[in-house]
């Protein structure tokens, strides 16, 4: 087992590329389209994701952005990804491999967000697949975690499409839209097979279709 740390420039990071996507890293010739995309995203993406500061939209924020990522990069903590239509350079959303561990862990947490009129087109489900291949071919990592509100019933049945199985349930798990809520855990190991999925009491699903994001 290699239990290495990595480290990797900005400018390294692969592209990925899948049957209609291509992915890398977030660079500041991004920001326009990134700001309009979130921007006529924020009903749909808010009641999922943490409180966006009051200046989260403009340049000076997005550049601060571009620096944690790219330090972040160097690190081997997180590999940010933004998705791009391969056709017409579009970008569509956006991939996070956060909190990546070595040592005796070799695990990282998978978030992600995609733009309202891209939502249900299938994209997400390329773009996680491929980058699960990136996480344990090219990164070595033996477990991927994510995480989705209980009622997402999209998301959950995303991730165990692309090979994911529940775990567990976590009460009060991540700060999102400004307070504490319960999550769904899930992990997905390299070669291994899925655990049966799980079904959740109807009580407990009230009809919430968005993706799970933690951008």
């Amino acid at each position: 087992m290699s239990f290495f740390k990595t480290s990797t420039s900005p400018q390294s990071l692969a592209t990925l590329t899948t049957q209609r996507l291509y992915l890398r890293a977030p660079s500041m010739a991004d920001f326009a389209q990134w700001a309009d995309l979130r921007a006529r995203s924020r009903d749909f993406l808010q009641p999922w994701e943490p409180t966006w500061p009051a200046d989260d939209l403009t340049k000076a924020s997005f550049r601060k952005r571009i620096r944690r990522y790219n330090r972040n990069i160097r690190e081997g903590s997180h590999y940010p990804f933004f998705l791009f239509n391969r056709d017409t350079d579009e970008l569509l959303g956006g991939l996070n491999l956060s909190n990546v561990r070595r040592g005796v862990a070799q695990a990282a947490s998978l978030g992600y967000w995609m733009g309202a009129q891209f939502a249900g087109s299938g994209y997400m489900k390329e773009a996680v697949t491929r980058v699960c291949c990136f996480c344990f071919n090219d990164l070595h990592l033996h477990r991927i975690e994510a995480a989705c509100l209980p009622s997402n019933e999209v998301s959950r049945a995303l991730l165990t499409k692309v090979g994911f199985s529940e775990l567990g349930y976590a009460p009060s798990y991540l700060f999102i839209n400004g307070m504490w809520q319960d999550h769904i855990l899930f992990g997905k190991i390299r070669d291994s097979a899925p655990l049966p999925a799980k079904v959740l009491p109807q009580s407990e699903a009230d009809g919430d279709k968005l993706p799970v994001t933690h951008a």
